[in-house]
């Protein structure tokens, strides 16, 4: 275990976790860098630790520290310099319509059911298909930082999910979980605009998007929303071509 001091506000410790296999990587083993004690992780001290690449499960603060593979950047979107590409105005025409509403995070069983049947059809086997309720509040409903939750709405049905931290210089993107059947919907897509929309609203700079991997299928998603920084040897700059292409 080793302390860190320079972050403001606060001394935290830090600890590496023991190896355990990557969730997004085949036959590769990963590592976690985990921040503690997180009751003294505020919004503000978050913020500071998501600007030098962690994210948070819950109440745990952590960033990748593997053992020889740095395949994980931690990504955001400039919003004021963001342009949408034309599938992406596309998906935002589409649900112009459907409803929003920012509440405080609260277990709902029309969330919690909705959230298991996203989990069957889109991750079926992942092991999050079967979560219990206190597995899905632990995951989405616990937090120490300023998270609201996000609820759309498509003629009175729910049809999306959205939990969302409020920091100082940005929005940051935690989960989202919609109804997997309507095919062609880009509810996904959708979410992510409209957290862009939402920082130019509160005059914030940034939505930050959580860890992109190249390599990764699962993360192709967010290297479509351009342009996008990475946190890359201690700083923040533009991705480019070749970041994209390996």
């Amino acid at each position: 275990m080793s302390r860190l001091n320079d972050l403001p506000h606060a001394v935290l410790q830090f600890y590496v976790t023991a190896p355990y296999p990557c969730s997004y990587l085949p036959d590769r083993m990963a590592r976690s860098q985990v921040a503690t004690p997180s009751h003294l992780i505020n919004t503000e001290l978050y913020g500071d630790l998501v600007k030098a690449g962690f994210r948070r499960s819950g109440i745990f603060t952590y960033r990748p520290h593997c053992d020889g593979c740095r395949a994980c950047v931690p990504v955001r979107i400039p919003v004021d310099e963001f342009v949408p590409a034309r599938s992406q105005k596309r998906a935002w025409r589409l649900h112009q319509a459907m409803g929003s509403q920012i509440q405080p995070l609260k277990f709902r069983l029309e969330h919690y059911a909705l959230y298991l049947r996203y989990q069957s059809k889109r991750h079926s086997g992942g092991g999050m298909d079967n979560d219990s309720r206190d597995q899905y509040s632990h995951f989405l409903l616990q937090s120490r930082v300023d998270t609201r939750l996000v609820e759309f709405r498509d003629q009175g049905q729910l049809a999306m999910i959205s939990i969302v931290d409020f920091l100082p210089d940005g929005l940051s993107s935690v989960y989202t979980f919609f109804e997997p059947d309507r095919r062609g919907a880009s509810f996904g897509t959708y979410s992510i605009l409209w957290q862009i929309e939402a920082c130019r609203q509160l005059g914030l700079p940034y939505l930050y998007l959580g860890y992109w991997i190249r390599e990764s299928p699962k993360m192709a998603y967010k290297s479509r929303f351009e342009p996008m920084e990475g946190f890359i040897g201690g700083v923040w700059r533009r991705l480019s071509e070749e970041d994209y292409a390996g």
